[in-house]
């Protein structure tokens, strides 16, 4: 008679163990892991070597530094600043000399055989160093900006130079995000980005500078806290970067990192070239249609049509061998968990740890949206993987790190025992 009351106490607790899990935080992750699993092995199917498991193993391995994050504050990490600063930039020097090339990129270290990128640790580092810094120093005028921006300048110039564009820009999508976040107005925002837009219509149609330049002038003068000079110096940096681009354009870079940002708008132009992985990735995808053609079924990733496709470009093989429904299905998941992401920033304790989480989420979704429109042709090949989908181990060990470091927020928040 002894037995049954043990035995439901056994099941009550593993109900609330159950209960207690964060199914959305620690499930998406693992449930594209596994189907970038099967889509690298159909992607190796005529190679003379099978990455796929290394996928899993490294998932395995991933989850296991994750849990151990989780169980360090956030605050913890941000009071280890400085070291973990000066740790970022010795690796990302040492990159420099000591490192390893591939595809145009001097952007690894290799020890014992396995593949450091440290461009991908700094990424985790620029977000905590950020998030003690914005916490403690909020952006309530422009002179505010000073401060982050100069702390994450050093690395983002030492990963552009590898040169590694693609990780230079998560840099400034995870500074703007955070600073939004921190309360800077959402026209301050706006102004940080003018000098981009200015850059594009420069070099694209320079009689768009004649509107566009007073709009920013406008929006300087009704949102700095000087408007009349913030006005001037916003015309002055817009005909800076307007007039600095076409120069820089012909001169600052080679032609075929010309063509790499321009290729995407016309593929066509070179087939046989610099064009092959769109084009042939758009007939990937294109061809598997509404339901796809079946896992490990389709044609071109069969065959191998499309160069690097079990790393950059994998959302080729998952639209072909998916179809528009499983492209749709995983995308779907991948929002659900930056909402819980967002979900966890609101409910954290502290600034910093909702800084973290904010910017651990800027740095994922950054990731997702460049890979995908680089992948169908909406945007230029810049080398960025797809999170947990796109095979790469010290990227995949980094991205559950990330995750570890949401989990130990959602620990310590307010809605500890209803989500962990």
């Amino acid at each position: 008679m002894a037995v049954f009351p043990s035995r439901m106490r056994r099941g009550r607790a593993l109900r609330r163990w159950l209960a207690s899990i964060d199914w959305i935080l620690w499930g998406v992750p693992l449930e594209l892991t596994f189907v970038a699993g099967i889509l690298i092995a159909s992607t190796q199917r005529q190679a003379r070597y099978a990455e796929w498991y290394q996928h899993w193993i490294t998932a395995a391995a991933g989850m296991v530094l994750a849990l151990q994050m989780a169980r360090i504050p956030v605050e913890r990490l941000a009071q280890a600043r400085w070291p973990i600063y000066g740790l970022t930039i010795t690796s990302l020097v040492a990159v420099r000399l000591v490192g390893t090339s591939a595809l145009g990129a001097q952007s690894w270290i290799a020890i014992g055989g396995f593949y450091i990128q440290p461009s991908e640790l700094a990424k985790l580092a620029a977000i905590v160093l950020l998030a003690e810094v914005l916490a403690r120093f909020p952006v309530d005028r422009p002179v505010d900006l000073l401060r982050p921006t100069a702390m994450i300048s050093l690395p983002w110039l030492l990963v552009f130079i590898q040169p590694d564009l693609g990780s230079s820009l998560v840099f400034g999508a995870v500074l703007l995000a955070m600073l939004f976040w921190a309360g800077m107005p959402l026209a301050w925002l706006l102004l940080l980005l003018a000098p981009l837009g200015s850059a594009i219509l420069a070099g694209t149609w320079a009689w768009g500078l004649l509107a566009w330049i007073p709009l920013v002038a406008l929006l300087a003068w009704r949102s700095l806290p000087w408007p009349r000079f913030g006005a001037v110096s916003m015309v002055a940096l817009q005909a800076l970067f307007a007039v600095a681009t076409p120069w820089l354009w012909q001169h600052g870079l080679k032609p075929h990192q010309r063509e790499r940002l321009t290729m995407f708008l016309d593929p066509s132009q070179d087939p046989l070239g610099g064009g092959y992985h769109l084009i042939q990735s758009q007939i990937g995808i294109g061809s598997g249609g509404i339901w796809g053609m079946g896992l490990m079924q389709g044609q071109l990733t069969k065959l191998r049509f499309i160069p690097e496709q079990h790393t950059d470009f994998i959302f080729s093989a998952l639209g072909e061998e998916t179809g528009f429904f499983g492209s749709m299905l995983v995308l779907a998941a991948i929002t659900l968990l930056m909402i819980r992401l967002l979900q966890i920033a609101g409910r954290a304790r502290t600034d910093v740890e909702a800084l973290a989480v904010v910017g651990v989420a800027a740095m994922l979704m950054f990731q997702v949206v460049v890979n995908i429109f680089m992948t169908i042709g909406l945007g230029p090949i810049t080398g960025i993987p797809l999170p947990w989908l796109s095979y790469g181990r010290f990227a995949m060990l980094v991205n559950f790190l990330a995750l570890g470091l949401c989990a130990s927020v959602a620990r310590r928040s307010r809605s500890l025992q209803r989500w962990w």
